[in-house]
């Protein structure tokens, strides 16, 4: 017999992988944790019934989400990680030698475990000696923060049930406190397609927007994410992510990428003409 997972989009999309076997199933204190071996896509971690990361395609999401802001701003050495307990945005980022500190927090610690031991691949730096790891709530953690970081990647997941706190107007302003007066957040900012997801992606722009001086939003084709279409924000207290670009300084680097290129990185930026008016919409223009 066939065993399928499906993930709904919404209640009348659904996204269906064929799976070969379910390896890993667990109910936290947080979440239901679970990781299955596909045909098409390899092993797969959903959380809660969603796809969080599959291993055909996260590196598409971890790209994008960490060398945007690497190759902008040129001195990046403490960073603050919030969630991405399966290790690939810290993969990405322990590659720069300038990198000095990384400390993720995760809220979860069975999530960091069953990575661990089966995505490898994603985990595979955990240990790196400047990577700091600390499994407590992040909306705390970061009120304790003042001017630390230069750089902060919120990789939660979507703004609903345990992270919708990390969608907040508060939790925006301390990040912006959290950062350094050059300091740069990026953030995962969902599917502008289906009317739900795009709703709460204009309600956090506008957060963002009122909070940093500099905040754009750019984009990436993520094949099991919903639509296949995933955005990303990009805010600053002094960077203009196109505009302070330094193609030359980060191609000389020499950093292997699957996804990411600095041409590429341009073009992120230029959005269709539908979320340039949903974005307006919100930002008063």
């Amino acid at each position: 017999m066939e065993m399928w997972f499906s993930e709904f989009h919404t209640p009348d999309v659904k996204h269906s992988i064929r799976v070969n076997r379910h390896l890993y199933s667990k109910q936290s204190d947080y979440q239901r944790i679970d990781i299955f071996e596909t045909p098409e896509f390899g092993r797969v971690l959903t959380l809660d019934g969603n796809v969080m990361l599959t291993e055909r395609d996260e590196f598409i999401y971890d790209e994008m989400i960490t060398h945007v802001p690497m190759a902008v701003h040129p001195g990046i050495k403490d960073i603050l990680v919030i969630g991405a307990g399966d290790g690939g945005v810290v993969r990405e980022l322990t590659r720069y030698d300038r990198v000095e500190r990384i400390d993720l927090v995760e809220m979860d610690p069975q999530v960091v475990e069953a990575c661990r031991t089966y995505l490898p691949s994603n985990a595979c730096r955990m240990d790196d000696r400047r990577v700091h790891i600390y499994f407590e709530n992040a909306l705390k953690f970061i009120r304790r923060c003042e001017e630390s970081y230069d750089l902060i990647i919120v990789d939660s997941t979507d703004p609903f049930g345990p992270s919708e706190g990390l969608f907040t107007r508060e939790f925006y302003g301390n990040c912006y406190n959290a950062l350094r007066k050059d300091g740069i957040m990026v953030n995962q900012q969902g599917s502008p397609f289906y009317a739900e997801d795009a709703n709460a992606m204009q309600r956090s722009h506008m957060r963002i927007v009122s909070t940093f001086p500099i905040s754009k939003v750019y984009q990436a084709h993520i094949p099991t994410y919903a639509a296949g279409y995933w955005l990303f924000g990009f805010a600053s207290k002094k960077y203009h992510p196109v505009d302070d670009l330094n193609s030359e300084a980060w191609n000389a680097l020499n950093l292997h990428t699957r996804y990411y290129t600095t041409r590429l990185h341009v073009g992120a930026f230029w959005l269709p003409a539908f979320l340039e008016e949903m974005l307006q919409e919100v930002e008063g223009k």
